[in-house]
């Protein structure tokens, strides 16, 4: 998931430094280019907002907040992604239909991370 977060990320670059044109992005919406940079800033904040929570979900990052805050905040970009997949299937172009299957996939990601920590949790349990 790290990885596809990272392409997100570069894809987002892509569009502010104009190699992919915006419109293909947030449904055609983006009017102008200072549309465009507030819109995409948003996007890299929030998915480095998203890659730094998983890595302090994978231990990788020291825990700066909780675990359950961390937990907490991949529901609810697990219900984010869902509602997203949904929105992008009835997007006005195919190129963003085609990213139902990204933010899909990103949905089954963030449950399998989510389920992963309560089945080991549910294991150390019974271990005991």
């Amino acid at each position: 998931m790290l990885y596809l977060l990272v392409a997100v990320i570069l894809f987002h670059l892509c569009i502010m430094i104009k190699i992919v044109p915006y419109e293909i992005s947030w449904g055609g919406r983006l009017k102008n280019d200072s549309d465009m940079y507030v819109f995409e800033t948003i996007s890299i904040i929030i998915n480095l907002f998203l890659f730094s929570i998983l890595l302090i979900k994978g231990k990788y990052l020291r825990e700066f907040i909780s675990m359950k805050i961390v937990n907490i905040t991949l529901w609810i970009f697990f219900v984010l992604f869902v509602l997203n997949t949904v929105g992008n299937i009835f997007a006005k172009t195919y190129f963003e239909k085609f990213f139902a299957l990204l933010t899909l996939f990103f949905s089954i990601l963030t449950w399998i991370i989510l389920r992963k920590d309560k089945k080991r949790k549910h294991n150390t349990v019974k271990d005991t």
